[in-house]
């Protein structure tokens, strides 16, 4: 009974403990990233890959038949629409909007492609990726932060989101399963005719590999050669290297052992980057998993320490109609962005004097846009506000991208203007239960507010 009691407590603390999932949330942009560096490419030469008129390779040993027989029965208008499934699904999952059925559309078009011709990206690799994908399959945890999803909520709060920490465990135990099974596979004798024959503890494939033609996979960094002339070096290397897939994974499991376990195993992926041609989950998606193993409440705090650090410094005023649903909800979209707290957003009807915070503001103006006043005394509004306030929120500067395009100003300021005249209209369902920013006699009209 005491047993029972134990492994009880033991799958609780391993698996069910309510943890931050800020870090999944950061792991999706790595997942995402590793996919689209693995498919994409392929995709830009669909008629070698995998249009009627392309040389395809079926990998039996992965998908049963009768799955390969119907997807070889495609025709091209079907690649063409799992191309368009897999670029909308990709850019969904990437930016966190409904992540979760983002990522199953995303895993669909994955295998369609991978069973089309396993050719192109047909590896181990890849293999490992589609499992680690299938794993965000079961749970929309990765949206909570640093997500579209986040931000459409208005979750100020989403960094510090609690969930049970059962995903991120497997993705823990999934890598360092991966680390365990290279390492045995070294130490028995590979199949004739693999690439590297022999087992690592008797033979010597770390010196085959320094003697590999110039177009092989291994790349010519400064110490091939010497590498070459020294067998014993390599061998040792060699064992060294079984030494550390073995032992790294418990490394960061321990604690205390986990920042140098966590600094070798990311040194170890970045020596095997500048030494081999390997695939890219080597450098996109290992590093970002090892980091999975800091606790994420380490992250939270350290968030908590820039936000309290940042509120001691001047920061941007944004001035805001808080008595307006649709302004309200733009705020907390908005805190929701601003992770670190860097703009300071204030409802300009608490504000007892705006000359106070700049000469040139007024009431009438405050209505009619929003205002950003800057440490330096800058002052603008409405989309040109907008825009500065991308480029001081990290998570918003991909939008900022968008919004400094030449055009994008003309267009943007009559786009603004044209939602703030008409933002009674958007007062349906949630964003002005209370009906606060209704116009009351004697104010001004619909079309100068926002």
């Amino acid at each position: 009974m005491a047993l029972v009691l134990w492994l009880r407590r033991a799958w609780s603390a391993a698996f069910l403990t309510e943890r931050p999932s800020i870090s999944l949330g950061l792991f999706r942009i790595a997942v995402a990233a590793t996919i689209g560096c693995h498919v994409i490419p392929s995709l830009l030469q669909l008629d070698d890959n995998y249009l009627s008129t392309a040389f395809k390779e079926k990998n039996a040993s992965f998908f049963p038949i009768w799955a390969l027989r119907l997807v070889e029965a495609s025709p091209d208008w079907v690649v063409l629409l799992a191309v368009a499934l897999f670029g909308v699904s990709w850019l969904g999952f990437l930016i966190g909007y409904k992540s979760q059925a983002s990522a199953v559309l995303l895993g669909v078009s994955c295998y369609y492609f991978y069973a089309l011709n396993s050719l192109h990206i047909g590896t181990l690799s890849w293999d490992i990726l589609l499992v680690t994908l299938s794993l965000c399959y079961v749970t929309g945890y990765h949206g909570d932060a640093c997500s579209v999803d986040s931000v459409l909520r208005g979750d100020p709060e989403a960094y510090r989101r609690r969930r049970p920490f059962f995903i991120q465990r497997l993705l823990q135990l999934q890598l360092a399963f991966t680390f365990w099974h290279t390492a045995l596979g070294k130490t028995h004798l590979a199949p004739a005719g693999a690439a590297l024959i022999g087992n690592w503890q008797t033979d010597n494939p770390y010196y085959y590999l320094m003697h590999y033609p110039p177009l092989g996979v291994v790349r010519d960094f400064p110490l091939r050669a010497l590498l070459g002339q020294h067998p014993a070096l390599c061998y040792g290397l060699g064992v060294l290297l079984i030494i550390a897939e073995t032992i790294l994974p418990v490394l960061w499991f321990v604690p205390k052992t986990r920042p140098v376990g966590l600094a070798i195993g990311i040194g170890f992926q970045i020596m095997l980057l500048a030494t081999l041609h390997v695939p890219t989950i080597f450098f996109f998606l290992f590093p970002p998993q090892m980091l999975l193993f800091v606790n994420p409440e380490r992250i939270v705090r350290w968030i908590e320490a820039r936000r309290a650090r940042t509120a001691l410094s001047p920061r941007p005023i944004l001035l805001y109609d808080g008595r307006c649903g649709f302004c309200l909800l733009s705020v907390r979209r908005l805190k929701t962005l601003d992770v670190f707290g860097r703009i300071d957003p204030v409802d300009f009807h608490g504000v007892a004097d705006l000359t106070h915070l700049h000469p040139a503001l007024t009431e009438a103006r405050c209505r009619s846009r929003m205002q950003l006043i800057e440490p330096h005394g800058m002052l603008t509004e409405g989309f040109d506000s907008a825009r500065r306030l991308c480029l001081r929120l990290p998570l918003a500067w991909p939008l900022a991208t968008v919004l400094y395009l030449p055009g994008a100003r003309w267009v943007g300021r009559r786009v603004y203007d044209w939602v703030a005249g008409r933002r009674f209209g958007f007062h349906a369902g949630q964003l002005c239960q209370t009906n606060q920013c209704a116009i009351r006699s004697g104010e001004t009209s619909p079309s100068s507010n926002t």
